[in-house]
């Protein structure tokens, strides 16, 4: 996206960009703008006068020592005051109305920025889940802040001050002409002198500010992955080297830092030099004009304070020019981050999910984390537009898939790691969009529907618990952001949270730290439960809720999540045995495909070779850690409650050797998984669980597995 434009002025394309993104909201500020523009003039208008004072005052001191000038008034006392009174006056007036305009400018510059921001920030938030994981997250927080920052500043003091200066430039070299249309030409060449030598510098400042932007990104996403990651950077000695990887980031992004200024500067002095042979020419050609009568020593000091002036602005062109050029890059970095399409939104033509029974259905799903390649010429060596990582087109995940969940069903959906399980859960909540196929919310297609009310039917517990920072009370109220007091305190209690939340000091006022740290998981995760049972959505997508815990943590995860999925349609995502073994069904996916399929009782009692040898795996490896801890002689019985289903204090749940680790976020490389065959009679050593009469047709749902427990 990014153009490279010229090397011998500043990217034109690229200033197209950036003044594209921020005029929609000038609109808004034509009033306010407007007034500084109307400033400004009046600022320009006062400084083309300050001058003429001194001419009268030389003027008439010169006739009165014997000048012959015609037309030169006398020097009295009175003349002598009133020219010095109209210095004061006209000085502080420009003084006044340059003011107003800096004010006028600085307030609409703020809030246009302000305005950009969150309008980059909630497009930011709006990009797909595959996007922002994909996307250096350091270097996305240094647009949305630094560079929009970098507008903000230059639009204030570059952009203001160079406005000025140009309608200054134009106002005294009119004045200049009709004074000495021969001295103006001097003007006239020192422009045109100095734009052939600018030819030559703006464009290359523009790539070394882009190139010095684009470093203190990667310098921002060092700093961020580093210190989110403190605890493995100390656990194995890598700060080293970690500030190893910083100070060579930043050396680099000093180089080319130093690079931009250096050419700025270099601007700057040789537009020093036109300035000064523009006055030496002015003086020796102006004294000559005064003592051939073409002048008087007056107009000559007009004429030089003029020049003075209005080779400021020139000389201010070089400077601002440089930091205009360096907006620019920064501008093109906002530019592109908005550029970034949004895969996941509401279609046009879009209606409302009403009232909802929770119906999921997958059909014929293909599904798989690719996006469009949409890497910028300038960004392409270091990640997209948008500051994402380059990657391979990713292949699909899911193949074919077909799924049909009724109302109020809980589905555990196990396999391999790799295989599907975090993506049909992505489906689900419409984090992600099939790229053949439909997934539907009772029969219609979650395309059709508003993005915002398909997830307002919908509760979510992930693996990784997020809290926000702020109290605990404003982190359970996220499920549901009119609830009261007591419907935050309900929920606490039915997330089994109340116990532990009532004994810290502050209470539900208790204010956590980034990401929930300052909690344990168990904690964190019965508030995210918590938060989704405040939300009292039809579905509910669990994505490896009880991974990670300690026995008794994941005890009490359990308890709050049965009453989180009571009567639910619940999707369970997990490698966890005991939890798959205590819903409805289970759906085994592996490759992407659905290969095992029904309840687990039934499972078990037909001895499916997979998932009887998953369980089985689980089983084993739970009773190995038993007896190391000394609790072999009630193995047996331990074994016989986790066949069923039930509870076990002390417990140890999660992957054994057998099983792969948990679902990536992402799709990943993936081991052929070969189950092991059992040698026993699954029937024999594994009860089976109650199952319905032959011949219910009736899904099995919550409520029954309630009744099944009483």
């Amino acid at each position: 996206m990014t153009s490279k434009g010229s090397t011998g002025r500043v990217d034109s394309h690229a200033l197209r960009r950036t003044l594209g993104i921020v005029s929609p909201h000038v609109r808004g500020h034509r009033g306010l703008m407007s007034g500084g523009v109307v400033a400004l003039l009046f600022e320009v208008i006062f400084r083309v006068l300050e001058p003429w004072p001194v001419k009268f005052v030389v003027d008439a001191v010169s006739a009165q020592l014997g000048a012959d000038l015609e037309g030169a008034a006398e020097a009295t006392t009175g003349l002598l005051l009133a020219c010095g009174a109209a210095v004061i006056v006209i000085i502080g007036m420009r003084a006044l109305t340059n003011y107003l305009a800096t004010v006028a400018f600085a307030l609409a510059g703020s809030r246009i920025a302000t305005q950009l921001r969150a309008r980059v920030f909630s497009h930011v938030q709006r990009m797909s889940i595959v996007r922002q994981r994909r996307s250096r997250r350091g270097d996305v927080v240094q647009r949305l802040v630094g560079d929009v920052g970098k507008l903000q500043d230059v639009a204030v003091t570059a952009g203001l001050p160079l406005f000025a200066n140009i309608i200054t430039l134009l106002a005294m070299g009119i004045v200049m002409a009709i004074l000495d249309p021969l001295l103006a030409l001097v003007v006239v060449l020192a422009c045109v002198s100095y734009a052939m030598l600018s030819r030559g510098s703006t464009g290359k400042i523009t790539q070394a500010a882009r190139k010095t932007r684009r470093g203190e990104g990667q310098l921002a996403d060092i700093a961020q992955e580093s210190l989110g990651a403190s605890d493995v950077v100390h656990a194995y000695g890598l700060e080293d080297e970690v500030s190893g990887r910083f100070a060579g980031s930043n050396a680099k992004t000093l180089k080319e830092g130093v690079q931009a200024k250096r050419l700025a500067a270099g601007l700057e002095r040789r537009t020093d030099v036109i300035v000064g042979v523009a006055t030496a020419l002015v003086l020796a050609g102006g004294g000559w004009r005064v003592t051939q009568g073409a002048m008087t020593p007056g107009d000559l000091v007009i004429f030089l304070t003029y020049l003075k002036t209005a080779m400021k602005p020139l000389r201010d062109l070089a400077k601002y020019t440089g930091r205009i050029a360096r907006a620019t890059a920064s501008g093109e970095r906002v530019a592109d981050l908005l550029d970034v399409p949004l895969e996941i939104r509401s279609a046009p033509g879009s209606r409302e999910l009403g009232q909802t029974e929770g119906r999921l259905r997958f059909t014929g799903v293909h599904a798989g984390y690719g996006i469009p390649d949409d890497s910028s010429d300038g960004d392409s060596a270091d990640g997209g537009a948008d500051g994402s990582v380059a990657e391979a087109a990713a292949p699909q995940v899911l193949r074919g898939l077909d799924l049909e969940i009724p109302a109020g069903q809980s589905v555990a959906v196990v396999g391999p790691s790799g295989a599907g399980k975090s993506t049909l859960a992505m489906l689900a909540l419409r984090l992600l969009d099939p790229v053949d196929g439909r997934v539907e919310l009772d029969g219609t297609d979650l395309r059709t529907l508003t993005l915002e009310s398909v997830r307002s039917h919908m509760a979510y517990v992930p693996q990784d618990t997020v809290l926000f920072s702020g109290t605990i009370r404003d982190n359970i109220r996220f499920g549901r952001l009119d609830a009261d007091d007591a419907e935050i305190v309900a929920a606490a209690r039915a997330a089994s949270a109340d116990d532990f939340i009532t004994r810290m000091p502050d209470g539900y006022d208790t204010v956590v730290g980034e990401r929930g740290g300052t909690l344990s998981g168990g904690q964190r995760q019965r508030i995210a439960i918590a938060r989704a049972i405040l939300r009292d959505a039809p579905v509910v997508v669990l994505d490896e809720a009880t991974t990670g815990l300690d026995p008794s943590s994941a005890q009490a995860v359990r308890g709050a999540l049965d009453s989180l999925t009571r009567g639910r349609t619940t999707l369970f995502i997990t490698h966890d045995a005991a939890t798959a073994l205590d819903v409805d069904r289970v759906v085994w996916i592996e490759e992407g495909r659905i290969l095992v399929d029904g309840a687990p009782h039934d499972l078990l009692a037909h001895g499916d070779e997979r998932f009887t040898a998953w369980v089985e795996s689980q089983r084993e490896a739970n009773g190995g850690r038993e007896a190391n801890g000394g609790r072999a002689g009630d193995r047996e019985s331990r074994e016989e409650a986790s066949a069923l289903g039930a509870r076990v204090p002390g417990q140890v749940t999660g992957a054994s050797a057998v099983e792969l680790e948990a679902s990536a976020a992402e799709p990943t490389t993936m081991l052929p998984y070969i189950p092991p065959k059992p040698s026993w009679h699954p029937a024999e050593q594994i009860p089976p669980l109650p199952v319905h009469p032959p011949g219910a047709r009736r899904a099995r749902t919550s409520a029954d597995r309630i009744h099944v427990r009483g």
